[in-house]
């Protein structure tokens, strides 16, 4: 018996959304910032594959299905690296000292 590729794929990303979720909810608060950096450094290189595949095809449409994929992942990616640079920087203020008023 045969497995098709498609319900291996699928399986395989289900069970690491279900990774994903208990790798990121059990991350204690002192840990976050660290892991947001990993985060952020992945995004980058997602950004650079993505760029490659905006990229791609021929020169007489733009509109290719990678080009739009490719379009999108950057869009979504430096979302996530905006928004990690914004998590992290509120995480570190919340570590320093705060000032006493005299």
């Amino acid at each position: 018996m045969e497995i098709d590729p498609f319900i291996f794929r699928l399986s395989i990303f289900i069970l690491s959304i279900f990774i994903g979720y208990y790798v990121v909810w059990s991350v204690t608060p002192s840990l976050h910032t660290p892991l947001m950096s990993v985060t952020n450094a992945i995004s980058s290189v997602i950004i650079v594959g993505a760029i490659i595949a905006g990229l791609s095809g021929d020169t007489q449409s733009i509109f290719n299905t990678s080009n739009i994929f490719g379009f999108l992942a950057i869009f979504l990616a430096a979302i996530n690296i905006f928004g990690g640079f914004l998590v992290t920087q509120r995480m570190l203020q919340m570590y320093r000292k705060k000032k006493k008023n005299k």
